[in-house]
């Protein structure tokens, strides 16, 4: 086994310890396996449990799945830590394909961000005019925000609105960082009762739990696009590039659109992903 190799079963062994999945067989029977670092929208949601063993039934190649922010995602790409990205940080994403990092980088489906708030409001957001202006309007009023501080595509998104709006709401007192996941991240602010920013397929699968609700959105500026990105394996000899390309044309065929259009309806009158392929 080559040192990259090596290096990419410690990695993903160790992870698996963290997060409580089975390390039984790193290297399982069949075609071969596929590491595929995605965000935790994906893995909230329940997107992955429906999509991922339609591919390993059609392919017979086996997913690893790393569900952390977007920016952690593209970190292992960078260091061949995996095989392929499915991501929502646009910026990030152009900024890793003209680095070389990535080989092919495809639209699979959008939803977008909702601004989630207690019920009381108090930073009156509810009549704002834009997303830029409800942020402006959290910052006047010094009403708690939670944000991920993660360097995720949602922390990225959130960052851009704060920018917008003319303000850098780093170090002040109402402004609070988890530096966590989606999920992690909505339960605090759930207790707090705090605003916070999430993209609306896990603020529907979570919605039952929350006591938080959707005080604003409908901007263009949400817009919450995902790609799947096949890490280049020019400087990564380890890398599955066969596999990378398998799960890439598997999101972007029509049964794989079929699943994301329809998932959701069932259970929450709406789709939580649209696809959106070309």
């Amino acid at each position: 086994m080559s040192f990259p190799e090596l290096r990419r079963l410690l990695f993903y062994l160790v992870f698996a310890s963290l997060a409580g999945l089975s390390c039984a067989s790193p290297f399982p029977d069949g075609k071969g396996e596929l590491i595929l670092a995605t965000t935790t929208s994906t893995r909230d949601s329940g997107l992955l449990d429906v999509l991922l063993p339609e591919f390993e039934k059609e392919t017979g190649y086996f997913v690893k799945p790393i569900a952390v922010g977007s920016g952690q995602a593209m970190a292992m790409g960078t260091r061949g830590e995996a095989d392929v990205l499915l991501v929502h940080s646009p910026d990030a994403e152009r900024n890793f394909m003209a680095d070389g990092h990535g080989s092919s980088r495809q639209v699979v489906m959008y939803n977008d961000f909702v601004l989630l708030g207690p019920s009381s409001d108090p930073a009156a957001i509810k009549d704002s005019s834009a997303v830029a202006d409800a942020f402006a309007r959290i910052a006047a009023t010094e009403s708690l925000f939670i944000s991920r501080g993660d360097n995720s595509g949602t922390h990225a998104r959130e960052l851009s609105i704060w920018s917008a709006a003319g303000i850098d709401p780093a170090g002040s007192h109402w402004y609070q960082e988890t530096g966590q996941g989606m999920g992690a991240t909505l339960n605090i602010a759930n207790e707090k009762d705090g605003y916070t920013l999430v993209d609306r397929g896990t603020f529907l699968a979570r919605e039952a739990t929350l006591r938080l609700g959707i005080v604003f959105e409908g901007d263009d500026s949400l817009r919450n696009v995902y790609h799947v990105i096949e890490v280049d394996p020019a400087p990564h000899p380890a890398v599955n590039s066969a596999a990378a390309a398998a799960f890439s044309e598997f999101l972007v065929s029509p049964r794989a659109q079929e699943l994301i259009g329809e998932f959701g309806i069932d259970k929450y009158g709406e789709p939580l992903f649209f696809p959106i392929s070309e």
